[in-house]
């Protein structure tokens, strides 16, 4: 069947955001996705979203409105049309807000698609009616709190320059699985030069496998590990005390600190020996074209703000800042200059309303004064854009708030998830080849814009078009609701002073890159006095700041492992599934294989596991039991499991996450997804679970 080549932007919570050339054949269905032009994507994308047409295409999408027929939880729904149920959906809405007020209301929305315009308009309906907002803290709250505190502006050097690289350091992060553009560049930088590449992870990851030097920390103990290398740095005359001088805030109180800070003070922390920590010193310190790759995995701790803090000063120390190939990256997300008022409502001055953490929905629907404040119940959930059932934190105290009689759950979505399984009323979402959007990124620099290419299956309707015939059977009214998507991001780029949405779309992409100077910070820092901050000012970043460390150190108030639960637990992501996306899909499920903990080979053998036994993790919120699978590159008293399965995968049918606590990080709250510490045994598959002190 012939097909036809059209452009589209990967759309996923990814920070590559890939540019795309999609088949669409003469059916009206896609084909096979390939990598575009665009010279950060550079023609590779990964290998689930270039199999995506097995996903839009899937039999299993939802393409009609389901509304609940059997108890709660069951599972068991009857179609009705779309006028039926947002005239269900408004009169649920409208009766909840008469009991309670409108703060009973909660969208609850996150990262399922990127694009600004869909992912917009639900939190421009949240604004205008005065529904509790949302704090979002599943990925960047605390990532985003410790790099402002030194740098002041989120954004850093693009990856690009890497090809100019004479070291390249990735700090928790495993791109090969989550960002296979970057480790592009990395092998483009490294093809025919010696540019060492040192991965920085608890385990070791694909990316690890790749590294000339791996170091396995302790999980929660970065920070810790990069004192220490400023402690060997400072120490052996590798530090640039005339940058320093010129454009940080280091003081001799800083460096008596960091004096204290020794390689074996961090060995006995990290589980690293003294010796590589030196190693790795020294080769970073000797290095000027250095480049830091900064992932979100070490900061998903209750220190993770301070450990992203600490490992952000290191090309401040050397003043690899200074150098084309020289400095770091966490995000770009800063970068674009949009003005988003417009999209998201505020420029109509909406009321004031609670805001609630995504992270404790369980408390929250378990009415935890903590978290409602003087406010009202939650009542009515709106869930777009993402699958708190799996995702959320504390997963066995969601799902008995979702079941709670007097909770209505709408759920917008693309499959039968988890949380649509537990909703009153599921309404289908469209995929982005279905619908207009606009894009940015946080690993490169281009914004980017893409139109609908095909027809949407059945009855599925993109987010911004839902959103829209809700606003108006509730009689909220705003000229953006009145808008197409591609007309709402034309507004937004006008409003923002970039080429409209056409002229975006005729050239491709727009790249925002700054010049050398603006982008190695050589013309300041993002703070008033254009310092980096190696003493930041925490209380900016949230209401937690009492706690936070005065210099860049390692904050010990982790979940510590303790004789009863003497393992640390990292719950990474997968290769083959994107949080709870692309785990519908054959390919994706076949790629990941089943639920495993990663456990040392040495503990395999001192607790008599084998590979394939059963093991049950566990600690006060509960137990899980999945298959074992021995490993090396890990520290002995670490376990990793990988990927967001759905519950049924799991052999008791709950995951990973019911074992992650949902009490939030310093200073501003942020789920501490890898902070987790628990007992392990063999076990078999139903037996009881022993209790916390087991």
């Amino acid at each position: 069947m012939s097909a036809l080549l059209r452009p589209s932007v990967c759309p996923h919570d990814c920070p590559s955001v890939c540019a795309l050339q999609v088949e669409v054949r003469a059916d009206g269905r896609i084909g096979r996705v390939r990598g575009g032009d665009q010279p950060y994507t550079d023609g590779v994308i990964c290998a689930k979203v270039a199999r995506y047409a097995e996903r839009a295409n899937h039999p299993d999408r939802l393409t009609r409105p389901l509304l609940r027929v059997g108890a709660k939880g069951e599972g068991r729904f009857a179609p009705i049309g779309w006028d039926e149920a947002l005239d269900l959906l408004a009169e649920r809405l409208r009766e909840a807000t008469a009991r309670h007020g409108p703060e009973t209301v909660w969208p609850y929305h996150y990262a399922g698609t990127m694009g600004l315009v869909q992912r917009g308009a639900i939190r421009r309906l949240g604004h205008l009616a005065g529904w509790s907002r949302q704090r979002e803290t599943f990925c960047v709250a605390l990532s985003d709190a410790g790099w402002l505190a030194g740098v002041g502006t989120k954004r850093g050097v693009d990856p690009r320059e890497m090809e100019d690289a004479e070291l390249i350091v990735v700090w928790g992060g495993n791109p090969v699985h989550t960002q296979v553009n970057f480790m592009h560049w990395v092998q483009r930088a490294r093809r025919g030069r010696d540019v060492p590449l040192v991965v920085i992870d608890p385990y070791r990851t694909a990316t690890a496998t790749k590294a000339d030097l791996h170091l396995a920390p302790r999980p929660g103990t970065d920070g810790a590990l990069a004192s220490a290398v400023m402690h060997v740095l400072l120490a052996e005359g590798l530090a640039d005390r005339a940058y320093l001088a010129r454009l940080t805030d280091f003081s001799p109180a800083v460096e008596a600190h960091l004096a204290r800070r020794t390689p074996a003070w961090a060995a006995e922390i990290t589980g690293i020996p003294t010796a590589d920590i030196v190693r790795f010193a020294r080769l970073y310190g000797a290095t000027p074209r250095s480049y830091l790759r900064l992932g979100y995995g070490f900061t998903r701790q209750r220190n993770g703000a301070a450990a992203m803090h600490a490992v952000s000063c290191l090309p401040a120390i050397t003043g690899a800042w200074q150098h084309r190939g020289g400095g770091a990256l966490y995000s770009n997300g800063g970068l674009y200059g949009l003005d988003l008022g417009f999209l998201h409502g505020l420029d109509a001055a909406p009321p004031p309303a609670r805001q609630l953490d995504m992270g404790r929905l369980g408390a929250v629907l378990a009415g935890e004064r903590r978290d409602l404040g003087d406010g009202p119940p939650v009542s009515a959930l709106l869930v777009q854009s993402t699958n708190p059932a799996v995702v959320a934190p504390d997963s066995r105290r969601v799902h008995a708030g979702l079941l709670r009689d007097d909770l209505f759950v709408c759920v917008h979505e693309q499959f039968m998830t988890d949380t649509a399984r537990l909703a009153d009323l599921v309404l289908p979402a469209t995929t982005f080849t279905e619908h207009d959007d606009l894009y940015q990124a946080s690993g490169h620099t281009f914004l980017q814009a893409a139109r609908a290419l095909v027809p949407a299956p059945g009855e599925c309707r993109a987010n911004h078009d839902f959103i829209g015939q809700l606003a108006r059977r509730l009689g909220i009214r705003h000229p953006a609701f009145e808008l197409g998507a591609w007309q709402l991001a034309d507004a937004v780029l006008r409003a923002s002073g970039k080429p409209g949405a056409d002229d975006l779309l005729a050239a491709g992409w727009l790249d925002c890159a700054p010049p050398f100077e603006t982008a190695h910070f050589l013309d300041g820092f993002g703070h008033p006095d254009g310092r980096f901050r190696f003493m930041p000012d925490w209380a900016a970043r949230g209401e937690g700041h009492a706690a936070m460390p005065a210099f860049p150190d390692h904050q010990p108030v982790i979940d510590h492992a303790t004789p009863e639960r003497p393992f640390r637990l990292v719950a990474a992501p997968a290769r083959h599934f994107l949080n709870t996306t692309f785990t519908e899909t054959a390919s994706s499920q076949r790629g990941e294989g089943r639920p495993t903990a990663l456990i040392h080979r040495a503990t395999c053998a001192r607790l008599g596991i084998a590979d394939g036994d059963v093991v049950r993790l566990g600690n006060a919120l509960g137990s899980v039991a999945l298959h074992a699978r021995p490993a090396d590159g890990l520290q002995p008293d670490t376990v990793v499991v990988e990927s967001q399965w759905p519950s049924a995968a799991f052999i008791e049918g709950i995951g990973i996450n019911a074992l992650v606590s949902a009490e939030p990080g310093w200073p501003a709250a942020g789920v501490a997804y890898h902070d987790t510490a628990v007992w392990l045994e063999r076990a078999e598959p139903h037996g009881s679970a022993p209790s916390d002190a087991g």
